[in-house]
């Protein structure tokens, strides 16, 4: 598991590498927590992400509720097919941009 956060011009960019789980939450609420600064938009990149469950989805949808619900600033970058699979499955196509 990798765990990696940028910041640089307003752009907010998180990289999980391997399990995304509840192993990472402190990581990811530290780096969320940012959010209330001036970020203008949140990148998760999951393409190194091989694993994610039911925890990280709802890290996703507490970031999401962050940043007041607005889709198109929460992107999700990257996913594998395994992973794309199951964010189209809880229909976080519909809540996230996902490219």
């Amino acid at each position: 598991m990798s765990f990696q956060t940028k910041l640089e011009s307003g752009v907010l960019q998180i990289k999980i590498g391997g399990r995304f789980d509840f192993s990472v939450h402190k990581q990811f609420r530290d780096a969320t927590s940012q959010v209330l600064t001036d970020i203008k938009k949140i990148e998760v990149d999951l393409s190194a992400t091989d694993y994610l469950d039911s925890s990280a989805l709802g890290m996703l949808l507490i970031l999401r509720d962050k940043v007041s619900g607005n889709k198109d600033l929460v992107v999700l970058k990257g996913a594998a097919a395994d992973v794309k699979k199951i964010l189209q499955i809880a229909n976080f196509d519909k809540l996230f941009t996902i490219s």
